[in-house]
């Protein structure tokens, strides 16, 4: 089989390599995107802007809520499987309320609830889906991170120990490292997931990707186009996303259990 990548690549280069393709395809899109869609049919050539607009708030919701929700992610799964009590209770309380309830919900909560609640916090649209986003994700990537945690064979621990590193370089050097390949499938696939769920942030009033497409529609009444090119858009995206986050996961695939 011939390979796009020049003999005597590494696994790892060619996947960093994959990587940064796609990466600078993403932000290619981004830039660009406006040219395509102002060539299409009207409704959505007169508004190729707001679509393009609206793409790159998806994408920035995307970003910011997922890096918080890995953050987020690693701190609950590290108090579910603490030794101190209330910290197992509190990280499990805050799994098991995200995971239980609509993200819908949440969106709606953290935008119109949370202010009454404290009436010293005030957030933008923009800034309350991130927190709901972030806050959702979050709990999905503590179970997967506790359960990459809970997969490291106790023997390395003890044979860390017993070299005389402390339980917070045994922490940090072996167990966490590995714990996170582990865990980094599920949580690319959490990240890709997510960029179709920023659409509830339509609900708030957020100009995303699906909020553009809903103002055209009631603008131009026409549903069948303006849709079809919502989905085209997001298709496109979860395309991208998902060559990158293979790319990640193959870049730290030290066993070469991927091929």
């Amino acid at each position: 089989m011939l390979s796009l990548w020049p003999a005597g690549w590494s696994r790892q280069r060619r996947s960093t390599a994959t990587m940064a393709t796609a990466s600078l395809g993403l932000l290619l899109i981004l830039w660009l995107i406006t040219i395509p869609l102002a060539m299409a049919p009207e409704p959505i050539g007169n508004n190729a802007q707001l679509f393009a607009d609206g793409t790159r708030v998806t994408v920035q919701l995307t970003v910011v809520s997922g890096l918080f929700g890995v953050l987020l992610g690693i701190v609950a799964a590290l108090g579910k499987v603490s030794r101190i009590a209330p910290l197992r209770w509190l990280a499990g309380f805050y799994i098991w309320v995200m995971r239980g309830t609509p993200l819908l919900v949440q969106v709606l909560f953290v935008y119109f609830a949370l202010p009454e609640l404290t009436p010293w916090l005030r957030l933008n649209e923009f800034s309350a889906a991130c927190v709901a986003l972030a806050l959702n994700v979050g709990a999905y990537n503590a179970e997967a991170i506790r359960a990459g945690l809970l997969a490291v064979p106790k023997g390395q621990m003890e044979a860390a120990r017993s070299l005389g590193l402390s339980r917070w370089h045994t922490f940090i050097d072996i167990t966490f490292p590995q714990a996170f390949k582990i865990a980094l499938p599920p949580l690319v696939n959490n990240i890709v997931a997510l960029l179709k769920d920023s659409s509830l942030a339509f609900t708030i009033g957020v100009v995303e990707l699906t909020n553009a497409g809903s103002q055209v529609k009631s603008t131009s009444f026409q549903a069948v186009p303006v849709f079809i090119a919502t989905a085209i858009i997001y298709l496109l995206l979860t395309t991208v996303m998902t060559q990158i986050s293979d790319a990640v996961e193959r870049r730290y695939d030290i066993e070469g259990k991927l091929r």
